[in-house]
C-alpha cells in the first residue's frame, strides 16, 4: 500500500512508520517537522519513506498527497486537553477540520484509519465498563473535536477509528507529559509525585501495541470497515493510586502524595472495556508492569531538565 500519514513525526508516528516500511508499504509523512528532532532519521535511508515538510491544514498540500494514497492515517493533532486550552483555534483547524478537508478529497474507495481518545467517554458510571456503544460525552475542546472528526469518519462509510486508551511508552519522539510516563519519571528522578484526583480511573496502553492495532486494522480492514475500536490494556484499568502502586514495585521509596491542587479538565473517570478489538484476534503484547520497567531504562539515557544546575 502506499500509506499517507499527517503528523507522522510524532509520538505514535515514530513508532508506526518504521513498522509500516518493515512490512512492505510506501509511507509519505506530511509533517511540520518544528522540533528538528531525528525521530525518523532511522527510516530515512529507506526508498520507501517520502517525508514531506508542511501543514496538515495546508490543502493544496494534502490534496496533492491524498490522492496517491490508498491508506491515509491522520495523526496531525493538538494532542491533550491543556495543550488546545492554550490554542484553541489550532485545535479546531487541526483536530477536525484537517479531518475533514482531507475527507473530502478522498474517494470512497480510499481507506482511513483514525486515532481517537477515551476522552470521548467522559465521566463513566461507577463498576460499568464504556464500550463502543457507550453515549460519548466529551467534556474538553480536545474531545469535542476528536469525537466530531470520528463521528465524520463513520458516517462516510468507509474507514476504522480507535479509541485510545492513555498511551505509555518509550519511543523515539518521547512524551513525558502522559501520565504512565510522567510518574516514572518523577519516580526515578525525584522518588516523589504530589497527585489530584487519586481515585479516578482510566485505561492505558503500550505505544507499540498502538502501532499493533493500526496494522491489525490494515490486515483486517473488510471485517472491521466503518466501526470504532476501544484499544487499551483489558488488565490495566486504573486509578493514579493504583498506578502508583505499580510503580513503587520497581521503584521502592517513590512516594505519591494527594491533594485538591488540581483538576482534570476531561473529567476522565471510567473502566474500558477492550473486548471488541480483542474478538477480531488483536492483542496486546506489553503490561503495564513491562512498559514501566521500560520506562525506567530508558529514563538512564535522558533528562528533562536542560535549565538545572545539576
Amino acid at each position: 500500500m502506499h500509506v499517507l500519514i499527517t503528523g507522522g513525526a510524532g509520538y505514535l508516528g515514530s513508532i508506526l512508520v518504521p513498522e509500516l516500511l518493515n512490512r512492505g508499504h510506501s509511507v509519505t509523512v506530511i509533517d511540520t517537522f518544528q522540533r528538528n528532532d531525528a525521530s525518523l532519521a532511522h527510516v530515512i535511508a529507506n526508498p520507501k519513506f517520502e517525508p514531506v515538510r508542511g501543514d496538515a491544514r495546508d490543502e493544496d498540500l494534502v490534496k496533492s498527497h491524498v490522492a496517491k494514497a490508498d491508506l491515509a492515517i491522520p495523526l496531525a493533532a493538538l494532542v491533550g486537553a491543556p495543550l488546545c486550552k492554550q490554542d484553541p483555534i489550532a485545535a479546531t483547524t487541526l483536530n477536525r477540520d484537517a479531518i475533514l478537508m482531507m475527507l473530502s478529497h478522498m474517494s470512497k474507495d480510499q481507506r482511513i484509519i483514525y486515532p481517537t481518545t477515551n476522552s470521548g467517554y467522559g465521566v463513566g458510571q461507577k463498576g460499568i465498563f464504556c464500550t463502543e456503544e457507550t453515549p460519548l460525552n466529551p467534556i474538553s475542546l480536545y474531545g469535542t473535536t476528536k469525537v466530531e472528526a470520528e463521528r465524520a469518519i463513520l458516517d462516510r462509510g468507509n474507514g476504522i477509528t480507535l479509541r485510545l486508551a492513555t498511551v505509555f511508552g518509550m519511543a523515539p519522539r518521547m512524551r513525558l507529559d502522559l501520565l504512565v510516563n510522567d510518574f516514572t519519571y518523577r519516580a526515578v528522578t525525584d522518588r516523589a509525585v504530589v497527585i489530584f484526583e487519586g481515585e479516578a480511573k482510566r485505561n492505558y496502553i503500550h505505544v507499540r501495541d498502538v502501532a499493533k492495532a493500526f496494522i491489525h486494522g490494515i490486515d483486517n480492514y473488510e471485517t472491521m470497515n466503518g466501526e470504532p475500536y476501544n484499544v487499551g490494556l483489558s488488565s490495566a484499568n486504573l486509578s493514579k493510586l493504583e498506578l502508583c502502586d505499580k510503580i513503587r514495585q520497581f521503584v521502592p521509596g517513590f512516594v505519591s502524595l494527594t491533594a485538591p491542587i488540581g483538576e482534570d479538565p476531561d473529567k476522565r473517570d471510567y473502566i474500558v472495556s477492550n473486548e471488541k478489538l480483542e474478538k477480531t484476534g488483536w492483542t496486546p503484547d506489553h503490561t503495564i508492569e513491562m512498559g514501566i520497567q521500560e520506562l525506567i531504562r530508558g529514563y538512564r539515557t535522558i533528562r528533562n531538565g536542560i535549565f538545572s544546575n545539576v
